[in-house]
């Protein structure tokens, strides 16, 4: 089995985990790298299975550079929440030897692409080969794709339709649309709803819209999303994945759709979807009480 390593050096224990698991492997398995140094392409990468020594963030990163390469990720958390990075430092050297053994269940996780069109781009935005052949920005994601309002903070305006639907104009701070992956991230503090990476779907949730009525929307992931910056700040700007940007202009078209490619995670078998909001979001936990004591 050929194997992959992207790694975090700066984190603590990673260096550690990785000298480890290089001795478990050793005369079973292939290491054709080690990557130290994020934001080199991965789509020649010749492996069966990537590594990921880090947190969420760096499994973001690496399933961006796959592009279509069905490689499947291994994602070890040493960050902080870890709903991607699903794998446990304590975990790692059993879970490697399931790895290897072919234990390991693998589920396809949907990703969006985000392009932009500029307004003076003649071109019909409901065509995918004219926004292809016409697109200034284009980026994948994983977990969402973002406009903020950015600097100097005024409230912003954007048009948002569905497919070749009449859309809706909004005034706020921007917009979140996440994949069921990305709606326990920044989604999920937007007041947008946690999904099941079971459920293919897409969430659109507003930032501080100036409407009390314009709540988050469950979309079907066949959608395409129309989003049209009608009033826009000097730094608003589209974040895919919060790593890869872009600032927008006045009049610019931002088409979000399903990606045509899948990303592929292995899944710990020892994770559960309830257990890990309750966990690491502490939801649905109770209210707690500080008791005062009177003293007469």
């Amino acid at each position: 089995m050929r194997l992959f390593f992207v790694t975090k050096p700066q984190k603590a224990g990673v260096r550690a985990a990785l000298d480890r698991a290089i001795a478990q492997l050793r005369g079973r398995a292939e290491v054709v790298g080690i990557e130290d140094q994020p934001g080199a392409p991965l789509d020649q990468l010749q492996a069966d299975a990537i590594i990921v020594l880090g947190g969420d963030g760096t499994l973001l990163s690496v399933a961006r550079r796959l592009a279509d390469r069905p490689i499947p990720l291994m994602g070890v958390n040493f960050g902080r929440l870890g709903f991607l990075a699903s794998f446990t430092p304590d975990e790692m050297p059993d879970q490697l030897e399931s790895l290897l053994a072919g234990r390991l269940p693998i589920r396809p996780r949907l990703m969006l692409q985000a392009s932009v069109v500029g307004a003076d781009a003649t071109s019909n935005c409901y065509d995918p080969a004219e926004v292809a052949a016409h697109r200034r920005f284009v980026a994948t994601a994983l977990n969402d794709a973002v406009i903020t309002a950015g600097p100097p903070f005024r409230m912003i305006e954007l048009g948002v339709a569905s497919g070749d639907e009449p859309g809706v104009r909004f005034h706020g701070d921007g917009v979140i649309v996440s994949t069921p992956s990305g709606s326990t991230a920044y989604n999920a503090s937007a007041g947008g709803p946690i999904v099941n990476p079971d459920v293919d779907c897409l969430c659109i949730t507003p930032l501080c819209p100036h409407s009390l009525s314009f709540r988050p929307v469950v979309v079907s992931p066949a959608s395409t999303i129309y989003l049209t910056a009608v009033r826009v700040n000097e730094g608003t700007t589209l974040f895919c994945d919060g790593q890869e940007s872009t600032r927008l202009h006045a009049d610019d078209t931002i088409i979000i759709r399903r990606s045509d490619h899948d990303v592929l995670l292995y899944e710990n078998p020892e994770s559960r979807q309830w257990r890990s909001l309750a966990e690491k979001l502490h939801w649905a936990v109770g209210p707690r009480y500080n008791h005062v004591h009177d003293h007469d």
